[in-house]
């Protein structure tokens, strides 16, 4: 019998975007996002990243928040996409799992394309990809929940 991925939280979706700056414009006047967070770079990954809280069932800021992703100078991967997509758009979808790499070794087992080792993502904590053509056609993020969380 070959393992199962347990499904986990949805805890962001990925938004590829030319400018942060105009696209917090988007999410605080046209959406009402109360709760953005400051943008910070993230070298490692080449981007700049910022959060925005949405609520969750209770209305409470504690829903899947939505990750804007912007290229900083040399990053190929989000600027490739982006000129395929020059207003931006999604980029990603991104679960928690309890333990990354008993889930980077369950989607192998599955023949999965996990993109690269686990490395820290922005919530830091570890992550990794898994190539969109073994996801439904959506690049899917994996992310160790962090310890603080639930």
């Amino acid at each position: 019998m070959k393992p199962k991925m347990q499904l986990g939280r949805l805890n962001h979706i990925g938004v590829a975007t030319p400018s942060i700056a105009d696209s917090i414009v988007f999410w605080r006047d046209v959406m009402g996002a109360t709760k953005i967070h400051e943008p910070f770079d993230l070298p490692e990954q080449g981007v700049k990243v910022c959060f925005v809280d949405t609520p969750g069932a209770d209305g409470a800021l504690n829903g899947t928040q939505i990750e804007l992703i912007e290229p900083l100078p040399g990053n190929a991967g989000i600027a490739a996409f982006l000129a395929k997509n020059p207003a931006g758009g999604q980029h990603h979808m991104c679960y928690e799992v309890p333990e990354i790499h008993a889930a980077k070794a369950a989607f192998e087992a599955l023949g999965k394309r996990v993109l690269g080792e686990p490395r820290i993502g922005a919530h830091g904590t570890l992550i990794f990809f898994v190539h969109p053509k073994d996801m439904g056609g959506v690049l899917t993020e994996i992310m160790e929940t962090p310890k603080a969380a639930h």
